[in-house]
């Protein structure tokens, strides 16, 4: 491992390029710590410390994943998340209208397509931070501005902007850092809560508020799940397909024999990014504007993300979407077509029920799949209903934020070691090779 390490920094521009990207991720966790105009630092500290130790829903939700950045009030408090819902967005949009799917395929499509998607992200950004602003009002002092209509304005105008910085620092990394931007600032907001999270788990441990022996078996267990995410990450189920000799000009190329790789879980984390999205927003906004309705502070309540019913959803749309998503991205229509196109067939089916069969291969692992990303986004509920584990320590155990940092790490490492082998160096492991994942 030292010696990896070394040859990490030997290389000029692999050097270059962690150094990029770490330099970035600081100013990001700087960021996170500067409060917006008209906000009282020290009175949302007073009301966050005042709340129960077992989180405040939705608050500890958001902040989870901002990195602290929610509480804080900073220029940074709704992360990327408007981002990633906006870009989920455009690919379903994409598929259910096909005049919109024409334009992404067309010569610079994709770069109206990234346009139209930072447009949506500005819209959804503004939107939550309004939100956010309207719920700030019913903390004590916590605003200082005596002009309310100004706060308003600054505040939303100021969120929004740092979205769209957090964006083009994302963009940036990926350019010219180690690549993958986007996620590595979820990333390092979630890592940068682990510190915390840890301390105050010892801190219950000591005063007899958790048993140590239950926070023993929690994260054996805890370490039980990654081996498992990851060994689920990396699982795949390979369908032959054999290629007919075939004469290009004067050329004739033999028959090849490939496989086209279907992963157990083909579309990620995607499903349980979106679910927790679509339950979110309504959530925020119902908790935002409570104040003058008793219907929505009655939903608010129905959804909390510690009921029954907020977990029971969240399981139901992780599985529509997987099985959803998985159809968007891994058409069996698009596939056979292509393998009939290029004179290819699978081993023991027939050429027209081809789409059929490999249909029913990606329905059958994608219901397992699915049931195990619902499995694993329950865990922080479980954990702190029957452990009485702290909020931050509980979301660590599971949910998304596992799903990021493993899949995350995973594909950070591919980079790297693609890099290092292309220095003609030894990767980062002795045997095999890491496979990369897309968020």
């Amino acid at each position: 491992m030292a010696g990896t390490l070394v040859d990490i920094f030997r290389v000029k521009e692999l050097k270059d390029r962690i150094l990029f990207t770490l330099f970035w991720l600081a100013i990001y966790r700087l960021g996170a710590f500067l409060p917006i105009p008209g906000i009282n630092a020290s009175a949302l500290q007073s009301y966050f410390a005042n709340q129960s130790s077992t989180g405040t829903g939705i608050t500890d939700y958001l902040d989870f994943f901002a990195g602290g950045a929610f509480k804080n009030f900073s220029l940074f408090m709704m992360g990327v998340m408007p981002y990633i819902s906006a870009q989920i967005i455009m690919q379903l949009l994409i598929v259910i209208f096909p005049k919109l799917k024409s334009v992404a395929e067309e010569e610079g499509g994709r770069r109206k397509i990234s346009r139209w998607t930072r447009l949506g992200t500005i819209v959804i950004a503004i939107i939550q931070s309004f939100s956010v602003t309207v719920w700030a009002d019913r903390i004590p002092n916590a605003i200082v501005m005596s002009n309310r209509t100004l706060y308003t304005f600054v505040a939303i105008i100021t969120v929004t902007t740092g979205t769209m910085f957090l964006v083009w620092i994302g963009e940036q990394i990926t350019k010219r850092g180690i690549g993958n931007g986007i996620s590595l600032l979820i990333f390092a907001g979630i890592v940068a809560r682990l510190p915390n999270a840890t301390f105050e788990l010892i801190k219950k441990i000591q005063v007899g508020e958790i048993n140590a022996i239950y926070a023993i078996v929690v994260l054996i267990m805890f370490v039980a799940v990654v081996a498992l995410v990851v060994l689920e990450q990396q699982g795949q189920r390979k369908i032959p397909v054999n290629y007919a000799k075939r004469i290009v000009g004067r050329r004739m190329y033999g028959a090849q024999n490939t496989y086209i790789p279907f992963k157990i879980n083909p579309s990620g984390v995607i499903p349980v990014i979106f679910a927790s999205s679509l339950l979110t927003f309504p959530l925020q906004i119902a908790q935002s504007f409570g104040v003058q309705a008793k219907w929505l502070r009655d939903f608010s309540y129905w959804l909390r993300p510690s009921g029954f019913w907020y977990n029971f959803f969240y399981v139901v749309f992780i599985i529509f979407f997987a099985y959803f998503y998985t159809q968007v991205t891994l058409n069996p229509q698009e596939i056979s077509k292509n393998i009939r196109e290029n004179g290819g067939s699978i081993p023991g089916i027939r050429s027209d029920k081809m789409e059929e069969y490999l249909t029913r291969v990606l329905n059958r692992i994608i219901l397992p799949g699915s049931l195990y990303l619902g499995l694993i986004a329950l865990i922080p509920t479980l954990v702190q209903r029957l452990f009485n584990f702290p909020s931050q320590m509980a979301y660590l155990l599971g949910g998304t934020s596992l799903l990021i940092l493993v899949g995350v790490d995973l594909d950070t490492m591919a980079q790297v070691e693609a890099l290092l082998k292309m220095h003609h160096h030894d990767g980062l492991v002795r045997k095999g090779h890491i496979r990369s994942r897309n968020l």
